[in-house]
């Protein structure tokens, strides 16, 4: 075998995960993650996060965090070469956001290249590095100092989007005001404002 041949572990997979809690330079959360610290996983295996350290591959250590809060499913299709992934909602009392979207209790999404993830306060920011292997993928854990959600004008779950009709003001409409501020109204084209 020439030493120049790429070997498998030459092209593995990377999901770097870039982890942000408000209150983080206080708490311990992330001392038992491997921090910048690239960890080798088998793609058969999901790859569980959560609180609880014999039903989870990594831990944090956050009471606000599930048992078992979230796992990574890699797979493969026929068309594309690299590993792609899934993220799956294990939590069956915390609220999940990928992307803005809300994940239920085992429900999965497909995960793009880059994803920004939240619960229970953390935000997470996972971005795939593209690899060739087939058996195994690599995951390293990194601490931001600013919410990812800053960086990848991904709005975090706590900011309400503003409604293409303009502000809620009750005064500005002639609305009862019951009906004033409960989101978007079909008009009728024969009432006059």
């Amino acid at each position: 075998m020439s030493q120049t041949m790429e070997t498998e572990e030459d092209l593995l997979t990377c999901l770097h995960v870039k982890l942000y809690h408000p209150q983080q330079t206080f708490r311990g959360f992330y001392h038992q993650l491997p921090l910048s610290n690239r960890r080798q996983h088998q793609a058969d295996e999901p790859l569980r996060l959560g609180r609880d350290a014999q039903a989870c591959t990594f831990t944090l250590a956050d009471p606000k965090v599930s048992r078992k809060q979230l796992a990574f499913h890699a797979y493969r299709t026929p068309q594309d070469p690299g590993m792609l992934f899934t993220v799956q909602n294990l939590s069956q009392k915390g609220r999940m956001m990928v992307n803005r979207s809300a994940l239920g209790y085992l429900e999965r999404m497909d995960l793009p290249d880059k994803a920004l993830i939240e619960f229970g306060g953390f935000e997470m920011l996972v971005v795939r590095e593209p690899g060739e292997a087939k058996m195994s993928y690599e995951v390293e854990f990194h601490v931001l100092e600013v919410p990812p959600s800053t960086e990848t004008g991904i709005a975090p779950q706590s900011i309400t989007p503003v409604m293409e009709t303009g502000s809620c003001n009750s005064s500005a409409y002639s609305l009862p005001g019951e009906l004033a501020c409960h989101g978007p109204l079909e008009t009728d084209e024969t009432l006059m404002a």
